[in-house]
């Protein structure tokens, strides 16, 4: 278990990584934290699916842990910035 904690953890960090290299650095807080929350978004989302599915399914494990990765580390990307500002409505 602790070796598949691992695995999640590294699959997390890589995820993480290739979000603070593709995105634009305005659209993610500090680095940091992208990294952490990715490594432990991995771990908690592999542990949940080694839980529900048995440890004999070690790929699908892997793959959800992926993709609750993703999903957290989108929570953290900010809206881009708009050069135009809307004119204050009257009534």
């Amino acid at each position: 278990m602790m070796w598949e904690a691992l695995a999640f953890a590294a699959v997390g960090l890589s995820v993480a990584y290739a979000a603070t290299r593709l995105l634009p650095r305005r659209r993610l807080p500090a680095a940091t934290l992208v990294l952490a929350t990715g490594a432990v978004a991995a771990v908690l989302g592999g542990l949940i699916t080694r839980t529900v599915l048995g440890s004999d399914r070690f790929l699908i494990n892997l793959a959800v842990s992926v993709g609750v990765a993703a999903v957290l580390l989108s929570l953290l990307v900010r809206p881009p910035r708009s050069t135009r500002r809307s004119s204050p409505r009257t009534a």
